[in-house]
């Protein structure tokens, strides 16, 4: 069987691609990186440190709704740190920027924090146990 290396890039749908990458670049300090256009959208793209590509996209008619994990696709995008100190750091600049968060979730696969992105993408910081 042939085997992937890890994940490339991911692509949310937005509403308002400014309001978006204004957030992304805010609260989680991602430059943007590129941006795409044509076939009806508008995407912009995020390097993070790992190498993997976040794309923002905007299409041409957006439908004003907001994510919810209940439907068929996504559930969350987890980012991760290395230590419980940097997950508090998380946790206390959310709190600066006026982003309502989880706090500290501890379970015992990990630790996480919370929050969502303006369309209410559901957004987690994540220690592994």
């Amino acid at each position: 069987m042939p085997t992937v290396t890890g994940i490339n890039h991911l692509a949310l749908t937005v509403n308002d691609l400014e309001i978006s990458t204004a957030f992304y670049e805010r609260v989680l300090g991602f430059p943007p990186s590129g941006e795409l256009s044509g076939d009806n959208l508008e995407r912009r793209l995020f390097t993070l440190p790992d190498g993997t590509n976040l794309g923002l996209t905007q299409h041409a008619r957006p439908t004003g709704e907001i994510f919810t994990p209940f439907r068929p696709g996504m559930d969350h995008l987890g980012l991760g740190v290395d230590t419980r100190q940097e997950l508090q750091a998380w946790a206390d600049h959310l709190s600066t920027l006026g982003v309502e968060h989880s706090g500290l979730v501890d379970a015992s696969y990990g630790t996480a924090v919370n929050f969502r992105d303006p369309d209410g993408t559901a957004l987690e910081i994540f220690l592994s146990a």
